[in-house]
């Protein structure tokens, strides 16, 4: 876990306080006692779903942060988790499960890690193994594992720079970094530029190894309007590490 004890038993306080609803409002869950931080209008809000890593995963996706959609579902079963006695532990990891990648954007997730044969290289017939709840392969996060919102709205990984934002970059450092470390060399498949050039910068200061890095992967979002475009154009580098590290 990567939240102190006191904030914890804090945040299941209010969690424990919610009723059980199909869905839950912005109104519901962006208030001040599930904020962790802010600078301006950049807001850092408690998601329950990245509280929960993989240390033995073999592939790690990373995303800029946390969606909206992501931290509602993550709520609405972690909610559900701890109304039916399972540990914080337990319902952060429900949560992950159900969170992640969730919607439209498993899906094109889903069809450009196959047909780049990433389920050649963790040896799988389909990389729908990589999702299913008993695989231990894969680890989902983000640079930033807290959903960040600029003025209620997801955060887009540009406006403000990533990099040149310092509330964003340390945000970074104290988030990112510590969650690799727990992780044993693992394929890291960056979704999209904006989380490539966070890479590069990392590398530039020395606090990441140039291991595993399949670089060239769009983001998977439906709005990305250059994803078919980027993925064809890339595909055929991406196929050929994927092989060399394989064999």
């Amino acid at each position: 876990m990567l939240i102190s004890s006191t904030h914890q038993k804090h945040l299941i306080t209010v969690m424990n306080s919610f009723q059980i609803l199909p869905k839950y409002t912005k109104a519901q869950l962006l208030i001040n006692d599930l904020k962790l931080s802010s600078s301006g209008e950049i807001e850092m809000f408690y998601s329950p779903h990245n509280e929960y890593i993989n240390p033995s995963a073999k592939v790690m996706l990373v995303g800029i942060t946390p969606g909206w959609q992501q931290m509602e579902i993550a709520y609405r079963t972690a909610i559900q988790a701890l109304k039916e006695h399972h540990s914080y532990e337990q319902a952060c990891k429900k949560a992950k499960m159900a969170a992640r990648m969730a919607g439209s954007m498993r899906t094109n997730l889903l069809q450009m890690l196959q047909e780049i044969g990433l389920n050649e290289y963790v040896r799988v017939p389909h990389v729908q193994r990589l999702f299913e709840t008993d695989c231990t392969w894969l680890h989902t996060t983000s640079l930033i594992r807290y959903p960040i919102l600029v003025n209620k709205q997801n955060y887009n990984g540009h406006q403000p720079s990533i990099l040149k934002n310092t509330f964003l970059y340390q945000a970074i450092l104290e988030s990112f970094l510590p969650e690799l470390e727990q992780l044993k060399q693992p394929l890291i498949i960056p979704l999209g530029k904006s989380v490539e050039a966070v890479l590069h910068q990392l590398l530039d200061e020395h606090r990441i190894d140039n291991g595993k890095i399949l670089w060239g992967f769009p983001h998977p979002s439906g709005a990305n309007g250059s994803r078919v475009k980027q993925f064809i154009h890339n595909k055929a580098e991406m196929q050929n590490m994927l092989r060399e590290w394989r064999d």
